[in-house]
């Protein structure tokens, strides 16, 4: 009802199987999941979602699931909210990734506007196409993954920190932890050694943040 009277369109689900089955017959344009369903929890179909498609998802936590949040980042989550929450908050963090993930040509654009494309190396980025290849071979980014890629490849050598990287890929009114950017890098390295097992350009730098020496 919140949402609907902020302007959303809302399908509901009881559980994660009959959710799937929806998304089968109509992709939305971002999926709202608690960790905690019935049939196949929100974690299961977080992963299946990410095998099929690149919509944003939230994750709803308890203050129980700490370790399924962590795993939920690492799967591909953009953000998550913990339960108890006020509604409000979770309207802003909804509207925060729909703008994040519909703006994310613009914000990961290069200079020269004519030109999308980004290369450094084996990496290649079009922003215009959400598309990522390393050494010709496709990545699959979620939006975070690829804005935190982007700022990252940007200045090959400059080091970014944990805080910059939050500028990058989350909204200026929401709040994350250091412990959210490092899942997102983490899972974002798992991605490039899924294609190239020797893939060691994003490094860290423990204590201040991290850095891109691709080649």
């Amino acid at each position: 009802m919140t949402l609907e009277a902020e302007g959303f369109q809302v399908e509901a689900y009881h559980d994660g199987q009959q959710a799937l089955d929806a998304f089968h017959r109509r992709v939305p344009d971002l999926a709202l999941l608690d960790i905690r369903m019935p049939r196949m929890d929100g974690i299961d179909l977080l992963q299946r979602l990410r095998g099929q498609w690149l919509i944003p998802v939230i994750l709803l936590t308890s203050k129980d699931d700490e370790i399924d949040e962590v795993l939920g980042l690492r799967l591909g989550a953009d953000d998550y909210v913990k339960k108890p929450f006020s509604q409000r908050i979770l309207v802003e963090r909804i509207r925060a990734l729909l703008r994040r993930h519909q703006s994310a040509a613009v914000k990961t654009s290069t200079e020269d506007d004519a030109d999308p494309v980004m290369e450094r190396g084996g990496l290649r980025m079009d922003a215009q196409r959400h598309t990522v290849t390393w050494k010709g071979r496709e990545v699959v980014l979620t939006v975070t993954e690829f804005l935190l890629l982007h700022a990252l490849a940007q200045r090959p050598g400059f080091v970014k920190s944990r805080d910059q990287l939050m500028d990058v890929a989350y909204d200026d009114r929401i709040h994350v932890d250091d412990r959210t950017i490092d899942s997102h890098v983490k899972r974002l390295r798992k991605k490039m050694r899924l294609v190239d097992p020797e893939f060691a350009a994003i490094e860290t730098l423990y204590g201040i943040g991290y850095r891109y020496n691709g080649s």
